[in-house]
């Protein structure tokens, strides 16, 4: 099939290839034409396990081609992908300027029958705004005639594991009023799931809806568990016990229940906001999905307020270790990262940082950390250690999970370590002779 994906993000990018990996003709289009032409020369703008192979594999096949000109991959192609950013407004909404600035250019340039796809996470109502842009631009054009369907198709992608989920995914949401369109999405969808028939098909506004519920439910899982560890230090008990304990029961399971310092990313901030803002638009107070923002807010301040706790609130003269900048493993995305606010806190007390991070330590200098003076980056989690008078562990990067602990206490001033994610043995770093303070595990 001819393909054409305009935004060539996380989801562009990956679905993209994904696609060309199959052998679709597949162009990707993009406004940046800096990021255009790094794509062309091999260079990959985001980091994701696996995707520059599928991407230099693909290039190499002629299957996937990028380009700067939507009219390019229009001409050929038959079905357009909507895969740009939806960023928050300021009152929380989804700002849909860029998608329907797509939906106005293929209106503008489509020359035969399309299927045009949301894939970007849009509002309830999106589906509806894309077909009257479009038609407003072909009557404009004086080419009524010609004819299109919009579906809604949300993606499912977790950063870190994004090439599996799109190569294997476990559901494929169609959202779709036109029997034809669900055909034509079977069949290209059908190699993704040949071992089984995954595809659930229902009405726009639902597959719009299903995806910021999914993302919320998710967010509502983690800012619940935080809420308990937070009840847990006071009372006593231990978050990862009771985890155990809950997580036995087939009913909750153990997916999203580790106690931590705060979600982040592209997508759970930015979509409880979005469907907080829905909801109000509507008439409706979601009390719940304001508790689960408010909760994940707060919890981004607790390990400084450990910190704090132990060392006092001036931190002037004191170096801290922290080991994880991304707002998860395996990925190089510091959006809305639990780093970024813990390192702002730490030194605006007057503390210096030391901070190591696998792949984000770019994404850190340029945009997220760059007016910070009193970060230093390093280029080994030991090296962060030295003469630092605690470590904070903020993101579980696999090379984390097994340090030296012998080592680790040599180079620090003081055997302290703040574990945002849980991750170590309390009694084996008793042992070692560290100071230990977890997330939701208090003393009676």
């Amino acid at each position: 099939m001819k393909i054409a994906i305009v935004g060539v993000g996380y989801v562009g990018l990956v679905t993209g290839a994904c696609f060309a990996d199959l052998g679709n003709d597949v162009w990707c289009v993009d406004v940046d034409k800096e990021k255009i032409a790094n794509l062309k020369q091999g260079n990959i703008p985001i980091y994701e396990p696996g995707l520059r192979e599928l991407v230099e594999k693909t290039v190499g096949t002629e299957n996937l081609r990028f380009t700067t000109e939507i009219s390019e991959a229009l001409e050929q192609a038959t079905i357009c992908f909507i895969a740009v950013g939806t960023p928050t407004g300021e009152d929380g909404s989804a700002d849909l300027q860029y998608v329907l600035t797509v939906a106005q250019e293929i209106g503008q340039g489509m020359q035969h029958h399309m299927y045009i796809v949301d894939k970007s996470t849009v509002p309830v109502g999106t589906a509806q705004l894309v077909r009257t842009a479009i038609q407003k631009e072909l009557d404009k054009r004086g080419r009524s005639d010609l004819t299109f369907d919009v579906i809604s198709n949300p993606e499912f992608l977790k950063e870190g594991t994004a090439v599996s989920d799109c190569s294997r995914p476990d559901r494929i949401i169609i959202g779709t009023d036109n029997d034809n369109a669900a055909k034509v999405m079977r069949e290209l969808y059908k190699h993704h799931v040949r071992n089984n028939d995954n595809f659930i098909f229902m009405d726009i506004a639902s597959a719009e809806m299903t995806k910021y519920v999914a993302n919320a439910m998710l967010a509502t899982k983690i800012s619940f568990m935080n809420e308990v560890a937070n009840i847990c230090e006071r009372l006593g008990a231990d978050v990862n016990q009771v985890r155990l304990g809950i997580g036995s029961d087939k009913r909750i399971g153990y997916h999203f229940i580790y106690a931590g310092c705060g979600y982040g990313g592209s997508c759970f901030p930015k979509d409880v906001k979005a469907l907080i803002s829905s909801s109000h638009g509507a008439g409706y107070d979601p009390q719940m999905l304001r508790a689960v923002e408010d909760v994940n807010n707060r919890q981004k301040l607790i390990l400084s307020a450990k910190v704090c706790g132990r060392f006092g609130e001036d931190l002037a003269g004191k170096t801290f270790a922290v080991w994880g900048l991304s707002f998860k493993p395996d990925t190089d995305d510091m959006r809305e990262s639990a780093a970024i606010t813990i390192i702002n806190e730490l030194t605006k007390r007057g503390a210096k940082v030391l901070a190591y991070d696998p792949k984000a330590e770019e994404e850190a200098r340029r945009y997220y950390l760059k007016e910070n003076t009193s970060v230093e980056y390093v280029r080994s989690k030991y090296t962060a250690l030295v003469d630092a008078d605690a470590l904070l562990l903020v993101t579980e990067w696999k090379e984390f999970r097994s340090p030296d602990f012998q080592e680790m206490k040599k180079r620090m001033r003081n055997p302290v370590i703040f574990d945002g994610r849980n991750q170590y043995d309390a009694g084996t770093l008793s042992d070692a002779g560290f100071e230990y303070y977890q997330i939701g595990v208090g003393t009676v």
